[in-house]
């Protein structure tokens, strides 16, 4: 008989012990996050304004120039390539090269 009142309490406790709960709480502090702070505003900066006085800004650097004497060289080779004779070619050449 004893042990069947045990049974029952236990069986009992069991049924009715834990009823139906929306969520599991812990213990302990807040489990709530604060919402994160906003991102710092952004940088406001004044653009800059071209001055009438200042001088020109070139963002190119001019093509750099072969030597004389490879001017004189691929002068003197496209001057064969179109035919020209020998007494042309150094006319040609000298025009081209300067």
């Amino acid at each position: 008989m004893k042990r069947l009142s045990i049974c029952l309490i236990v069986l009992t406790a069991l049924l009715t012990g834990q009823g139906a709960q929306a969520q599991f709480v812990l213990p302990g502090p807040s489990q709530v996050v604060p919402p994160p702070s906003p991102p710092p505003p952004p940088k406001i900066e004044v653009p800059k304004v071209p001055q009438f006085d200042a001088p020109p800004r070139y963002n190119y650097q001019p093509i750099p120039r072969n030597s004389f004497s490879d001017r004189v060289s691929k002068c003197l080779d496209d001057a064969a390539a179109a035919g020209l004779g020998p007494a042309d070619r150094g006319t040609y050449a000298r025009s081209c090269a300067n």
